[in-house]
């Protein structure tokens, strides 16, 4: 291992003693087309809007702007930690440092199992609820998993190949995404005005959720109707800190990984918020779009016709399959980085970079198997897709608390940046942050999330039999991490040649 490297990176930080062997040519605009595309409001909206009309009927979109408001704190949190230690592995690499690497491990292979479930629900939305409508057939479990795997099998391919290739693909996609996005909202208002279908009373219905206790707290192992509606925007508002895990692949990370984050945040929850009002106003009889599988779909075709709602449609296909990309790289590299300090399962063979494709192309394909795993747990579920994205938002809510309640107990010991800081906003952020996190976390306790819980169990008992067996090995004084050194002192130690020398390096 090359670990205790001091070499400079080119964007004026430090890749903290790493030697870089990945190489540094991701622009401002792909790391915000990779935050992005993981985050995809395209993904996530189709994924979870039909459980949450079942559960909290049309008025828990207004939900959204909610979760929004806590995930950009979040966002905030993570990039003022992104600006301070810019390497690849973001939460591993942070806990590790400003904790200890026990804590880093767990908090890492946390983030590990998240990845591995997400970009199952990711890609099994494409062959779930939208395929059937987009090529007319009957959707069914069985086909449902082969397609799943197969486009899994596609995304892992692009992305064991080639690196530029992959950030090509994904720069169109979102391109596509942010486009078609805007257009499919402009054409759902206009059509659904000039015909009269939109029906604004359908954004303060309930369908068939009864009134009775709707915004109540509710019980020990019960979540509140309106409480459910939350996972809508909690399932699809994450992802951002996708970008900090690419840092030593970017030019200035301490500079671009924070803007890109909050940036895809913004744009996402604004985006998002004018397409749930759009479909919910032209739901038609939300009671009986909740009884669909395909809901979304059903709106956009009945609303825009055949033709045009199929050419939507191929537009969500795209943006979900660059989602499932994003996830894969993000993936990818944590393998990669987490077997560099040789603390994965298998890790002599995951740190190794290609020297013909210069990918982490072993760390890929382990990435593709235990996601081919996971989809073979859930794929038989009578409710796989409500397994699967609730799994996938129980744990990033699980990272970001981690993360967060470490950054308030460190906050006076990191070192400085240039790169990004909270400033005179950081007390009111870190509120914001906790807040939204408790409360998230709190709607995990209904017992509809048994079976995510249950796999959350699973994932930790793996990882905990590895971890014994690390622990024998090396011994905690085996795990120690490379220092974390200042950014400004490196900063200060190069000449600037103007104002924004230090953005532009």
């Amino acid at each position: 291992m090359n670990q205790h490297d001091s070499r400079r990176d080119a964007g004026g930080g430090s890749t903290a003693h790493y030697q870089q062997s990945l190489a540094k040519d991701l622009s401002p605009f792909t790391l915000f087309a990779v935050a992005f595309g993981f985050v995809s409001i395209a993904t996530g909206i189709f994924t979870a809007y039909g459980s949450v009309l079942n559960s909290s009927g049309p008025l828990g979109i207004w939900t959204w702007p909610i979760v929004v408001i806590g995930q950009l704190a979040v966002a905030l949190v993570f990039g003022a930690l992104a600006a301070r230690v810019p390497i690849t592995g973001y939460a591993y690499q942070w806990v590790s440092r400003l904790a200890n690497p026990v804590l880093g491990w767990i908090l890492g292979w946390i983030s590990f199992t998240f990845l591995a479930v997400v970009v199952v629900a990711v890609d099994y939305t494409i062959a779930s609820t939208i395929l059937p409508v987009l090529l007319g057939y009957e959707g069914t479990a069985a086909n449902a998993w082969v397609i799943t795997a197969v486009v899994m099998l596609l995304q892992a391919l692009l992305v064991a190949t080639s690196t530029r290739a992959t950030q090509r693909v994904n720069n169109g996609a979102v391109t596509i995404q942010l486009v078609g996005m805007i257009g499919l909202v402009v054409l759902l208002f206009g059509v659904g005005f000039a015909t009269g279908d939109f029906d604004a009373s359908n954004l303060f219905s309930r369908g068939d959720v009864p009134a009775e206790g709707y915004f109540a707290f509710g019980g020990a192992s019960e979540a509140s109707p309106w409480a459910m509606g939350f996972l809508l925007g909690a399932f699809t508002i994450v992802g951002f800190e996708s970008a900090a895990n690419l840092a030593e692949e970017t030019k200035n990370p301490a500079y671009v990984v924070p803007r890109a984050m909050y940036r895809a945040v913004i744009t996402l929850g604004i985006l998002g918020m004018l397409f749930l009002i759009a479909v919910t106003g032209l739901s038609g009889d939300p009671a009986a779009l909740a009884g669909s599988a395909t809901p979304i779909a059903d709106v956009i075709t009945n609303v825009l016709g055949s033709f045009l709602g199929k050419a939507m449609l191929v537009l969500v296909v795209i943006s979900i399959f660059s989602c499932g990309l994003v996830i894969t790289l993000s993936g990818s590299r944590l393998i990669w980085a987490m077997s560099r300090d040789e603390r994965f399962p298998g890790w002599q063979a995951f740190h190794k970079i290609s020297p013909a494709r210069g990918t982490p192309m072993n760390a890929t394909f382990m990435m593709f198997v235990v996601s081919q795993a996971v989809l073979g747990v859930f794929a038989f579920s009578t409710d796989a897709l409500f397994a699967l994205f609730s799994a996938a938002t129980l744990l990033p809510a699980i990272i970001y608390a981690a993360t967060v309640a470490l950054y308030i107990v460190k906050r006076r010991n990191l070192p400085p940046t240039r790169g990004f800081t909270l400033g005179r906003w950081e007390i009111p952020v870190l509120v914001v942050a906790v807040v939204w996190l408790v409360w998230e976390l709190l709607i995990f306790r209904d017992a509809s999330f048994r079976a995510s819980w249950n796999y959350v169990a699973v994932m930790v008992a793996i990882g905990a039999v590895y971890f014994v067996y690390l622990l024998a090995r090396k011994g905690v004084s085996g795990l120690t991490m490379p220092d974390m050194e200042s950014i400004d002192a490196t900063l200060d130690a190069e000449p600037e040649t103007g104002e924004h020398a230090r953005h532009s390096r």
